[in-house]
């Protein structure tokens, strides 16, 4: 049976909420602790359905993995991982299954890896590409580039690579499987991704040396170093925190808080345009945690004008598109959207997504190879969206039909749970109408 969730007309929303914990970071706390030696506590864990098969796959390659509490979390890591006894099931984590791959290539095992359908239609050889050149052996089980795919692990050389695209997720396999490679592994981006990995490497006992290269930059980091357990607090995702702020701004009379917010200068592109097209976000109490700036944001209703996006922007931002999107369709003038190709190859094709479920609530899009226009103005709704089963597609049309003139429905709303348990709760809580 399809089940669906419909978002009508909501009056002024209100309130102070907790974005859920980083799911960038939580994928790598439990990785990270598993290759560990030692203990790795971890607080404000996302309990979502990727970051929990993460744990599942990191104790079957050999940790024991303890929920303690809330948000907290055990890990007591081997030094290392083994050979599992069954296979590595990841869900519908991308970012799981493409660093749990680089870890466990480190080390002399063997482990097969694989996911739901939605995973299986995902590109791997991106990763696993420079894993076989630094030594790894991968073989496809049905279609190539695609999970199912079984991994022979161990006796690696580190590499010089060089991305054509800012990639986090290919960075970090690739240092994670660096650290017990033998030699020097080098990773240079054309543009800065997300360096969660090397923030963290560092909070684990590692050396990496980070070398600014213009708008990119070369991360180093020799071969052979052990990781040590550690304690982990993981702030609130940004990209979670869009969706109460985006409420706050299109629905009329509204004023929303997302307390404990990470604000990673490579994460907060979504901020910094929502600011330039206007949006009145402000930014109180400001401190660190896990190592990380975070903050108390504030988004009250906003006339918003079109904008064009900067390309460059995109790697900060690239999984805020769809809301952005949303948000987009409630402005003044034209939003532009390119150089987000990436986008074709995420939980699904979210631009084409996007363009359809916009379109069918009556928003004017232009779409174009490598991206998207949003022309603003009063939003119809009235429209069932489908999401092919991707949370970001329904979280996002989710919020447009609490300022839209019609109520709009998404299909196949259960995966929401993989990146936000509880988003319906706190939309609602907030005095939004989800039903």
């Amino acid at each position: 049976m399809t089940s669906q969730l419909t978002a009508h007309r909501s009056a002024a929303l209100a309130g102070t909420v907790r974005a859920p914990g980083d799911k960038s970071m939580s994928h790598r706390s439990m990785i990270f602790g598993g290759m560990a030696s030692g203990v790795t506590t971890v607080e404000g864990l996302l309990e979502g359905d990727d970051v929990l098969a993460t744990a599942r796959a990191v104790e079957a390659f050999g940790a024991k993995v303890e929920r303690t509490g809330e948000g907290e979390w055990r890990i007591e890591g081997a030094g290392g991982f083994q050979t599992p006894l069954s296979v590595i099931d990841c869900g519908n984590a991308g970012t799981g299954v493409r660093l749990l791959m680089g870890a466990a290539a480190g080390y002399p095992l063997t482990a097969t890896f694989d996911g739901d359908a939605s995973l299986r239609k995902r590109p791997m050889k991106r990763v696993t590409g420079p894993l076989a050149d630094m030594g790894a052996r991968f073989g496809w089980l049905t279609a190539e580039d695609r999970v199912p795919v079984a991994l022979t692990g161990g006796a690696l050389t580190g590499i010089d690579y060089v991305q054509t695209v800012a990639s986090a997720q290919i960075k970090s396999a690739i240092l994670l499987a660096g650290l017990n490679a033998e030699g020097v592994t080098t990773v240079t981006e054309p543009e800065k991704s997300r360096d969660h990995t090397e923030r963290m490497l560092r909070a684990f006992g590692a050396e990496v040396l980070v070398e600014d290269q213009g708008d990119g930059w070369t991360i180093t980091l020799k071969g052979r170093q052990p990781l040590k357990g550690t304690h982990v607090a993981v702030p609130g995702d940004p990209s979670s925190a869009a969706f109460p702020l985006a409420a706050g701004l299109i629905v009329p009379g509204s004023e929303v808080t997302v307390e404990g917010v990470m604000l990673n200068r490579l994460r907060t592109g979504l901020f910094d345009t929502w600011i330039e097209m206007g949006a009145d976000l402000t930014i109180q109490n400001r401190r660190q945690a896990g190592g990380e700036d975070v903050g108390d944001i504030t988004a009250r209703h906003s006339r918003l004008k079109g904008v064009v996006v900067p390309e460059d922007r995109a790697a900060s931002m690239i999984d805020e598109y769809p809301i952005l999107a949303a948000t987009a369709a409630f402005a003044e003038g034209v939003t532009v959207m390119r150089g987000v190709g990436e986008m074709r190859v995420k939980e699904s094709d979210r631009i084409a997504l996007m363009v359809n479920g916009l379109r069918a609530c009556g928003v004017q899009v232009e779409e174009e190879a490598e991206g998207f226009l949003v022309t603003g103005g009063p939003v119809r709704g009235g429209a069932m969206v489908a999401t092919a089963h991707d949370h970001r597609i329904a979280m996002s049309h989710l919020v447009l039909g609490l300022a839209a003139e019609q109520p709009v429905s998404v299909l196949d709303p259960e995966m929401i749970a993989t990146s936000f348990p509880g988003f319906v709760e706190m939309m609602n809580g907030l005095g939004g109408q989800i039903v």
